[in-house]
């Protein structure tokens, strides 16, 4: 009796009130509040993903052209560098998310530790590659060395950070929220890498070497080479000095955008998907990801388009160089392309929310083509190149966009066809990147070597009709033929926006049981108390 009395007064006083009211309300209003996130934690998120595209960007757009005109390697050589670097590049995601998903929680979390402890050493990495070593034999394994450490640093930030995504909200909209911010600052982190990389290689030209007038002996032939050479070696260092001025500045930028991702966002372990009595091993846990059928047909579809920006990204300096002849110009061009990318990234996010994120995919990467055959088939005009530029750029926008905001969708159909088997968010994330990046690898250098098969002149002030040929197809052609292939496979792909619907109603479901079983416990044991 007394027990029961002690109850009820506790009752009357109100200490029970809330739960014996409404309990399933009241969680579900808690567990939606904790769940928010404020503005300021999505734009630190957002600002973690600048220094890979800044990085990235400024690789992509300007390392090839680095390695033919400036450090004067052979076209077979800049192949090899390029082809081995992307390739370790992608080895070393897979196995990043091996070891992640290996790692223990910490006061910092389970993630953030490999963004902080990898940055520093990126940096280093990220500089050396852009510095011209006083050797003359091993400049090949002098760059190969430095790009494959950056990749693998670079990699231990970005594959976490990727991952992070599913951990800082357990709701789907706040995770899309975050996931626009994200985007944004991506494309904007590309726009700075481009311009900072442009505007200060730029300022100093690159020069170039004229093929010498015909003389009647060889001997005179080779000296009056020998002279042009000479004459351009102090603006040749000016112009090494300008990549390794931008790549400090970049540096710079990284470490800054690294130190408020790691102060500004707290990493939610209750965040993840519901915790397991017993985890899964990562091998089978890689083994049900690489069977889910919906995760197969994402990759497929967007590893084709992907591979068609790329390529774009990789030869358009060249492109612009050489075949438009624009060799003063081809910064700006890229700059206007990335800023028109930034700007209607808000557009492409409120599209996928009004029409659906399939629909958005269609529109938005398609549109890209008639702008990468007009470059080729309309007659060099800079005017119209820029049209094109800021065209093209909307398309872009879409590409940076879509994949990232449709992977969380498909981990939440796996999380919900195998309950039993979650925790494995990394294994999405870095072996998505892992199948773009290999493929990457094996474009550039397929592209590179193409050109040393058209008898690219290194630092030629023109180049043979057949490497203008090879660029065409390069920037337009094959990008073309990969984005419509890579939207064919895309309509096998399961998730429309009713199955997504759907998922997030079942998902929320199986969280609302779990967090009325826990209730029902701590109701168990305060009444034993009590």
């Amino acid at each position: 009796m007394a027990k029961g009395e002690g109850a009820e007064s506790v009752s009357s006083a109100g200490l029970l009130q809330p739960s014996i009211l409404k309990p399933d309300e009241l969680i579900r209003s808690k567990r939606e509040s904790k769940a928010r996130l404020s503005i300021c934690s999505k734009v630190c998120y957002a600002i973690g993903g600048a220094p890979y595209q800044i990085t990235g960007c400024a690789l992509g757009f300007f390392l090839q052209i680095y390695l033919l005109d400036v450090v004067q390697l052979d076209p077979f050589y800049a192949s090899i560098i390029l082809f081995v670097g992307r390739a370790w590049d992608a080895i070393t995601d897979p196995l990043v998310g091996f070891f992640i998903s290996k790692s223990s929680w910490t006061c910092f979390g389970r993630l953030m530790p490999w963004i902080v402890f990898s940055t520093p050493f990126g940096v280093i990495s990220y500089f050396m590659i852009w510095l011209v070593p006083d050797i003359s034999q091993g400049q090949v394994m002098w760059y190969l060395f430095f790009y494959c450490i950056f990749q693998t640093l670079v990699t231990c930030f970005h594959v976490p950070y990727s991952a992070l995504t599913m951990f800082i909200s357990r709701e789907q909209s706040e995770r899309d929220s975050a996931t626009a911010y994200r985007m944004t600052v991506e494309v904007l982190g590309s726009v700075l890498g481009t311009a900072i990389q442009g505007q200060i290689v730029g300022r100093v030209d690159i020069p170039c070497i004229s093929d010498p007038p015909f003389l009647n002996t060889n001997n005179s032939s080779v000296v009056l080479e020998e002279v042009n050479i000479t004459r351009d070696t102090g603006s040749l260092s000016d112009t090494r000095n300008a990549y390794m001025i931008a790549a400090g500045v970049i540096g710079g930028i990284y470490i800054l955008c690294a130190t408020i991702l790691s102060l500004g966002v707290r990493e939610r372990q209750e965040s993840s998907e519901l915790q397991l009595a017993e985890p899964v091993s990562f091998f089978q846990g890689l083994k049900l990801v690489m069977k889910h059928g919906p995760y197969i047909k994402l990759i497929a579809a967007f590893l084709f388009t992907s591979l068609a920006f790329m390529l774009l990204e990789g030869n358009f300096a060249l492109f612009c160089t050489y075949t438009l002849g624009f060799r003063n110009e081809f910064q700006n061009v890229l700059l206007a392309i990335m800023l028109s990318a930034t700007l209607t990234i808000p557009f492409w996010q409120w599209f996928l929310i009004r029409f659906g994120k399939k629909t958005a995919v269609y529109i938005g990467i398609s549109s890209a083509t008639p702008f990468l055959i007009s470059v080729v088939i309309l007659e060099s005009n800079l005017v119209m190149t820029y049209v094109v530029a800021v065209a093209a750029g909307m398309s872009v926008a879409a590409a940076f966009l879509l994949p990232w905001s449709m992977l969380p969708d498909v981990v939440d159909d796996f999380n919900l066809q195998h309950p039993d088997c979650r925790g494995h968010e990394a294994i999405f994330f870095s072996f998505y990147v892992f199948f773009t990046k290999f493929a990457s690898g094996v474009s550039l250098g397929i592209s590179t070597l193409s050109l040393d098969f058209a008898g690219y002149k290194t630092r030629g002030c023109a180049q043979p009709e057949e490497v203008n040929l090879t660029l065409k197809i390069l920037v337009s052609a094959a990008p073309v033929a990969l984005i419509i292939f890579g939207l064919l496979l895309f309509k096998l792909y399961p998730i429309d926006e009713d199955r997504r619907k759907k998922n997030k109603k079942a998902l929320q479901d199986l969280r609302d049981e779990e967090s009325n079983s826990s209730t029902e416990t701590d109701s168990t044991e305060l009444a034993s108390i009590v």
